[in-house]
């Protein structure tokens, strides 16, 4: 069966994988409303808190980019986007890095301000259940409760992202993991005024700002990388993608190439893939060769479906090709 070029469709066990991330990016959404709305009904004058808030409402970014760019990716490509709609998933990936970046760097400076200024952040009393009780439990116990919901679908965003190949879900599980740590360090922060430490809550801050400012940089990075097309990388950009090489192998192995080269670029949750042929010496091509060399290539991984086998007479020079030399080993 011939695999469309730039296909939206994905194999059975993605699309199921999709469906699951799509639903819990919604589980996410409702949980960070709730929180959101918890957090700022306690947080009073503390700023370890406040920025725990702000945290929490850029935590609203990656899963609203990844549910739009969902959707966007199922376009099928046309005439203007011939390669389909799979840089969605790029763009949305560097929205959000940007706004991680733009809000750490802003709450750095805001709480490294507040640390130098050496501001003494009050926590008051409310009253409950006719008694009064010091804010800063309800801070803390708020803060506790928030830590659990990312926890957990942070790790099923991994291993979601890991099948589809999806760096704005990662991107989203990574952000979740800096929710947890946000919240943990408010408790420490909120705890520190407590016992007369007033520089902990603005230590706190600052602790919460350089991970949101972290986590922007590099998600911007990677996102930037993808979009100028350099060489495919794993789902968490911790190496090159291992496909390449597998293409690679798979055309040394047919007895009419004498030398491959493969170029391979991310779209999103595809691979764009330029595979380059050195034919056998006197070895005839035909167009159901190069037909098949392209489908047994898709065949290798559906994220390989946008693939095209090139015949050249010497491989380009950033696949080790060297002008003159047919890629056999040894000059003609």
């Amino acid at each position: 069966m011939t695999r469309q070029q730039g296909r939206t469709e994905l194999p059975q066990e993605q699309s199921d994988a999709l469906r699951r991330a799509v639903r819990l990016e919604w589980i996410t959404i409702g949980f960070l409303a709730v929180t959101v709305t918890a957090v700022f009904l306690v947080m009073g004058n503390s700023q370890a808190m406040r920025a725990a808030w702000i945290e929490d409402m850029l935590s609203f970014i990656p899963p609203l980019a990844f549910l739009l760019a969902v959707r966007l990716v199922a376009r099928p490509p046309g005439t203007r986007y011939p390669y389909g709609y799979h840089r969605s998933i790029g763009v949305a990936h560097l929205v959000a890095a940007v706004a991680l970046t733009v809000m750490g760097s802003f709450l750095i400076y805001e709480s490294a301000t507040g640390l130098m200024k050496g501001e003494h952040p009050p926590i008051g009393t409310v009253e409950m259940f006719g008694s009064q009780i010091w804010l800063g439990w309800l801070m803390m116990a708020v803060m506790a409760v928030t830590t659990i919901p990312p926890v957990i679908v942070g790790r099923i965003k991994i291993r979601l992202a890991r099948q589809l190949h999806n760096k704005v879900l990662y991107a989203d599980a990574d952000m979740n993991k800096a929710d947890w740590m946000t919240a943990v360090g408010s408790i420490v922060g909120v705890a520190g005024i407590g016992l007369g430490f007033w520089w902990a809550d603005a230590a706190a801050a600052l602790f919460i700002a350089l991970s949101i400012l972290r986590d922007g940089l590099r998600n911007m990075r990677g996102a930037v990388t993808d979009l100028v097309d350099t060489a495919a990388t794993t789902f968490d950009e911790a190496e090159p993608h291992p496909l390449a090489e597998e293409v690679t192998g798979y055309l040394h192995g047919l007895p009419w190439v004498e030398a491959a080269g493969v170029r391979m670029r991310d779209q999103g949750q595809v691979f764009h893939v330029e595979a380059f042929v050195v034919p056998v010496k006197g070895t005839p091509l035909s167009l159901s060769r190069l037909a098949e060399a392209r489908e047994g290539c898709a065949g290798i991984d559906w994220k390989l479906a946008d693939t095209v086998v090139v015949p050249v007479q010497n491989l380009p020079e950033e696949l080790g090709g060297r002008s003159g030399v047919h890629q056999s080993g040894s000059e003609e």
